[in-house]
């Protein structure tokens, strides 16, 4: 085991010294030991290294909000442990930084394994709502239905012992890191990048995943080069764990296979360089005229974050003659211009809008900003906090009136599945 600077992860070692090192990454929530049952084999061909993402497995709880950021940490270890070329296969979270590392790193990768994975997780808003419900209740919600997220009904019944192992797993892991994880795959979005990974790639999937099901597999499939499909047969989405067997096999398969032919493309003598005729040196242009980039782009990016794609979705979609170029103004001026500006951050922003939206009485937009609050990191007893600050300069009638349209949402935005 290692002991973590900030900068690193935590991780494990298991195999000989000298064997090619293949990196196991995990999925959300769970920790190294989702593949521990991959281990014993692999490590007989492989130097196996497992990690942990930031405050799961009583890794130390430094977040990161970017799957770019977890693929740096773990360049960092790497470089820590003097390893250069290594092989990677990635459950979930853990698939999206292989995704990554293939993007940003392809001279260092032999061979990338995606399981369980998905070009895009579902929506911004579906994981920026667990971070919601995280903030209000704490683990307990993700723990108890870590089970049916991540096995088949019947292997949830019929291993009790794996099921509790699941949920104590998620409880224990830090809130704050798992925020910032869910804040990561609100924002992962690869699909346009796959052409792009030019990497042997095997993408498993368990036939009965929910959470990145085969129909995602056969995206990444379609849009990566050579990769290969394997469907899991009686497997959700830790195949890993509920088909371990089936699992070892392929990846062990994979990556000899790829191993071998990456050597051998590596032992190819290289074809003479091209002969390059003189070429005329043109003049160097003028520089361009400095101008001021459209805001517009930039401020839909932030709308979206904030308010959710739903509802940003739907004010533009239902904008016609009348009210187009209203919308505009809005995404350009309040988003591009203003909610962008350095000078305050996020909470900060929602909390000077709750406090203004119920000095105007704009009930409408309040219950609109209270779930912006919720996203951008204020808890529901800070939302509480703001209100009754607001009640002392506003009125108390404003307030009254606030307080009943921030108790319903925040209801609804803290309770998983509504």
């Amino acid at each position: 085991m290692s002991e973590t600077p900030p900068n690193t992860l935590q991780h494990r070692f298991d195999g000989p010294e000298d064997a090619p090192v293949l990196i196991l990454g995990p999925s959300l929530g769970a920790t190294w030991h989702m593949w521990d049952r991959q281990t014993a084999e692999l490590s007989a061909r492989h130097r196996v290294l497992r990690f942990d993402l930031p405050g799961h497995g009583g890794a130390p709880a430094h977040a990161v909000s970017s799957v770019a950021g977890l693929t740096g940490r773990l360049l960092a270890t790497l470089d820590a442990l003097g390893v250069q070329r290594f092989g990677y296969a990635g459950a979930g979270i853990g698939a999206a930084v292989g995704a990554d590392l293939a993007l940003r790193a392809p001279q260092r990768l032999a061979a990338l394994a995606l399981v369980g994975a998905s070009p895009r997780f579902g929506t911004a808003d579906e994981y920026r709502q667990r971070g919601v419900v995280v903030r209000a209740h704490g683990m307990d919600p993700m723990a108890r239905t870590a089970p049916e997220q991540w096995f088949t009904p019947a292997f949830a019944a019929a291993q009790p012992a794996i099921a509790d192992w699941a949920v104590q797993m998620v409880r224990t892991t830090d809130p704050g890191c798992y925020i910032a994880a869910c804040e990561a795959l609100a924002a992962f979005d690869v699909r346009a990048d796959l052409p792009r990974v030019g990497v042997p790639t095997l993408v498993l999937v368990g036939s009965d995943d929910r959470v990145a099901g085969p129909a995602a597999a056969r995206t990444l499939v379609a849009g990566i080069p050579d990769a290969r499909l394997a469907v899991v047969p009686g497997a959700a989405h830790l195949a890993p764990v509920e088909q371990p067997a089936a699992v070892t096999d392929l990846l062990a398969g994979h990556f000899a296979a790829s191993w071998q032919d990456t050597l051998t493309a590596l032992a190819a003598p290289a074809p003479p360089p091209a002969a390059v005729p003189p070429a005329h040196v043109p003049t160097p242009a003028a520089p361009p005229a400095a101008h001021r980039a459209d805001p517009y782009g930039p401020g839909l990016r932030l709308r979206r974050e904030v308010l959710g794609d739903a509802h940003v979705d739907a004010a533009l979609d239902g904008a016609d003659d009348l009210t187009r170029d209203f919308q505009e103004l809005v995404t350009r001026y309040a988003w591009g211009e203003v909610w962008s500006r350095d000078g305050l951050d996020r909470r900060t922003r929602s909390s000077v809008a709750l406090t203004a939206l119920t000095a105007g009485g704009h009930l409408d937009e309040l219950a609109v900003h209270t779930r912006a609050a919720l996203r951008n990191g204020l808890t529901p007893t800070e939302i509480r906090e703001i209100l009754l600050q607001a009640a002392v300069y506003c009125g108390v009638p404003a307030a009254n009136a606030a307080f009943r349209v921030a108790a319903r949402v925040i209801r609804q935005e803290t309770t998983l599945g509504d």
